[in-house]
């Protein structure tokens, strides 16, 4: 197993945001967290990534207990975290923030190079933008360098909060495609999504949070197609004349969904 939770708590002060938290997410394998708004998805992440300690429980990357790691020492094993915002430096070009993503195994010029060139399969409109600003950029277009950068440092384990938050339809639909296909470089992907119909169409399983609990887990489609998660997290009413499955899906209310 490339990751594993078991009986996950985290605190914040008095709050428990996380409680009894325990899956496992295989090699290749992309799951999506989904969720109402203060569920969890995010806390979740950032504990698995090393950001914020876990009060109790054991987290395992790639076979090795990191509960009580820090996030560079997360980093080093092979996990990167894109955050939620992307947070590029502004400043530097598209080039210039892909290459720092390979800070750590700079001198690894060849299989840099190599990835480099992986990103703009990928993410082909990249190649075109290499020597403009990133600040420059639409939110689509940055949400591509923010993952490429992740890329870069060639990751196991690989942790989304919010990839597709206030981008256009035809950007959520080429940063999911990545994500789907990512398997087939042998990445582990775990994406927290308020985008609950994409998330899942991109996923192999998926799982529901709420106060800080799992309430559903199970393959991505028999999610989709589940009611008790359409009508709650997928905006499909049982009034509304629509069944599980059918197209109207694609319309849920973002007002119920966050980090």
């Amino acid at each position: 197993m490339s990751l594993e939770i078991e009986n996950l708590e985290v605190r914040y002060g008095a709050t428990r945001a996380l409680r009894d938290v325990t899956c496992r997410v295989a090699e290749g394998e992309v799951l999506a967290l989904i969720g109402a708004n203060g569920a969890g998805k995010s806390t979740l992440l950032r504990a698995v990534a090393g950001v914020t300690p876990p009060r109790a429980g054991t987290i395992r990357v790639l076979g090795e207990d990191t509960s009580r790691r820090c996030a560079h020492e997360m980093a080093r094993r092979g996990l990167r975290l894109v955050p939620e915002g992307r947070h590029l430096f502004d400043e530097l070009t598209v080039a210039e923030n892909l290459w720092m993503g390979a800070y750590r195994c700079r001198r690894e010029t060849e299989r840099n190079s190599a990835q480099l060139e992986r990103v703009f399969e990928l993410f082909p409109v990249l190649r075109e933008f290499t020597g403009r600003r990133a600040g420059m950029l639409s939110g689509g277009q940055q949400q591509m360098v923010a993952i490429g950068r992740a890329l870069m440092g060639r990751p196991r384990v690989l942790l989304l909060d919010e990839p597709s938050l206030g981008l256009a339809p035809r950007y959520v639909a080429q940063i999911m495609d990545v994500v789907g296909g990512l398997a087939a470089d042998g990445i582990t992907v775990v994406i927290a999504e308020q985008n609950a119909s994409a998330a899942l169409r991109s996923a192999d399983r998926g799982i529901v949070l709420s106060n800080g609990r799992i309430t559903h887990s199970g393959p991505a489609r028999a999610l989709l197609e589940g009611e008790d998660v359409s009508r709650h997290y997928l905006g499909v009413g049982a009034d509304d004349g629509t069944r599980a499955g059918e197209p109207r899906r694609l319309t849920f209310a973002l007002d119920r969904l966050d980090v």
